[in-house]
């Protein structure tokens, strides 16, 4: 007879009763059947192999109707499957079959059936007991038998992933972008596994192809949640690059960090720093301006819909500073520009914003102030560079990132003993208020300018009461229609009770008035800002650290 270009339809019945035969091995004669026949057995696999994978499913099953029952109980055959080679072109095979998009009743089938079978051949379900007799001879125990399937099956197919994909020659046609986005699909049941890490990483360095996204979005989506669950641990290299080819991962992980700490207002400034930095995301948006413009974008949606909520702003700015630790101290060799992520703000101010407070000599401070602020000033009233409006947000926002400078601002204005800065009060109310009116404004800094100015004479005093600040929180209660204003006065009472002789005395006091109108969680925030850039600058002195330890204690119980 001639050779056949085709499986000879004998030969599949040949093994079809073969493995009826063997059934699950569970003798000592059919365990050695099994292993008199593998050699041949893996060279008809491969062979199968071949013809499958250029077929769809219908196709294929049509051609050779025996092959899923042949390959479904081969998968069940514990001597089979215990072969590496074996294993690998069994799901090389279950792989050709899978549809990521079945198109009839057929392909959904099968898809079932491939998952149960996959689901089989991870699982160490007590329940399949008729296998351990065999996993015992082999010397394993049933969970270290599933995990070794898994490890070869991941072995298997990341070692045919690194040789085919992105080799920057040609792509074999078993890895075409279809079967690449197969492929992604059959392994979302596998992406919490810890085995399938290896594969799962392979995956997402694959190249994109020319068309567009080859892996399968449910897939991405699938490792995106994981990582957010801690269910999965990846290379950082390669979390960077789901959210750059799949960026509802990125926007998930930025809102997860921010309802973490909106949600417990608590934090201490190492935890909120721990938990940012732990998020990935400064050393991501470091790497990547696309990155950091995406963060940047949703954090200032928030703020906006919240008002300028001040815990937001603590966040943002902490987040600042660790995406500025990661821009001059990264590993990368090509670092992008800082116009690269900040396009539409002025050079100068950015120089003089981004300079942390501790570069800089404190008694520096006050001419590097005046610096930032006249910058600032001709930035945001000069119509003619893009437009008075989008000009003034883009530099509130950049100055919402460096609020290190507004907070030096306020501990200068109530500590110097030179007269009231009329620059550093325009500072403070634009920093609370950015889109006051002229008007607005003129009122704000002049009630301001009194409540800095009866702070300063009692600044020295180591006799305060409680009633001696009255007329400084009455003045303030009586112009603040608006949480912005309500904020810059409790910043510089703030200001006033840490550094102040007396503010230790009569902290607790004060600040239970402070807090009228539910800002609770905005006292929480400026304390926790405080705390993190005193001990930044260097000014937390005795004092002032008892005095910011009473007050949160103090706050805690409130809350």
């Amino acid at each position: 007879m001639a050779q056949q270009s085709t499986i000879p339809a004998f030969c599949l019945e040949y093994w079809q009763n073969k493995a009826v035969e063997w059934g699950q091995a569970t003798t000592l004669a059919s365990q050695q059947d099994v292993c008199l026949h593998l050699q041949q057995l893996k060279d008809f696999l491969q062979e199968i192999f071949q013809k499958l994978q250029h077929m769809n499913t219908t196709a294929a099953i049509k051609t050779f109707p025996l092959v899923g029952q042949l390959l479904g109980r081969l998968c069940w055959n514990p001597c089979v499957v215990a072969d590496e080679e074996s294993q690998r072109t069994l799901l090389q095979c279950l792989w050709c079959l899978y549809s990521a998009e079945p198109q009839n009743a057929i392909e959904l089938k099968a898809n079932d059936w491939i998952q149960s079978l996959i689901r089989h051949l991870i699982s160490d379900s007590e329940t399949e007991t008729e296998n351990n007799s065999f996993i015992q001879i082999l010397g394993y125990t049933s969970e270290e038998y599933h995990s070794n399937v898994v490890k070869c099956m991941v072995s298997s197919l990341v070692t045919e992933l690194r040789e085919s994909c992105c080799n920057g020659i040609h792509m074999p046609k078993r890895f075409t972008p279809d079967r690449l986005h197969s492929l992604s699909v059959f392994c979302i049941p596998l992406v919490t596994c810890l085995e399938a890490a290896p594969l799962i990483e392979a995956l997402l360095t694959c190249c994109e192809s020319g068309s567009g996204e080859t892996l399968s979005a449910d897939f991405l989506k699938a490792v995106g949640t994981a990582l957010l669950q801690k269910k999965i641990g990846l290379q950082e290299t390669v979390i960077i690059g789901l959210w750059l080819r799949y960026l509802p991962s990125l926007e998930n992980v930025t809102l997860h960090l921010i309802e973490t700490v909106v949600s417990t207002p608590h934090f201490s400034p190492q935890e909120m720093e721990s938990l940012i930095n732990d998020s990935l995301l400064p050393k991501a948006s470091a790497r990547h301006p696309h990155i950091f413009m995406i963060v940047d974008t949703i954090f200032r949606n928030i703020l906006l819909e919240s008002d300028g909520y001040l815990l937001v702003q603590t966040l943002m700015q902490m987040f600042t500073r660790s995406f500025i630790q990661a821009l001059l101290f990264g590993e990368a060799q090509d670092k992008p520009p800082l116009k690269a992520f900040f396009p539409h703000n002025p050079q100068p101010l950015l120089m003089a914003l981004l300079k942390h407070p501790s570069d800089v000599p404190s008694q520096v401070w006050p001419q590097h102030l005046l610096c930032i602020v006249e910058t600032l000033k001709v930035a945001v009233e000069d119509k003619d560079n893009g437009g008075s409006q989008r000009g003034l947000f883009e530099n509130w926002f950049l100055l919402v990132h460096c609020g290190d400078w507004v907070d030096i601002a306020a501990q200068q204005l109530i500590a110097s003993k030179a007269e009231t800065s009329e620059a550093l009060l325009w500072l403070l109310a634009f920093y609370h208020h950015p889109n006051n009116e002229n008007q607005q404004r003129t009122k704000l800094l002049a009630v301001a300018r009194k409540v800095c100015d009866h702070l300063k004479v009692l600044f020295s005093s180591t006799t305060l009461s409680l009633s001696h600040l009255q007329t400084s929180l009455d003045l303030a209660e009586a112009n603040s229609e608006e949480s912005g204003s309500k904020y810059m006065f409790n910043q510089l009472f703030l200001n006033f009770l840490l550094f102040s002789a007396g503010g230790q005395v009569i902290a607790k006091d004060a600040v239970h008035l402070m807090t009228h109108g539910n800002l609770l969680n905005g006292i929480s925030a400026m304390l926790a800002g405080a705390e993190h850039r005193l001990n930044s600058y260097g000014l937390m002195d005795y004092k002032a650290h008892r005095t910011l330890k009473l007050l949160q204690e103090h706050l805690k119980r409130k809350a």
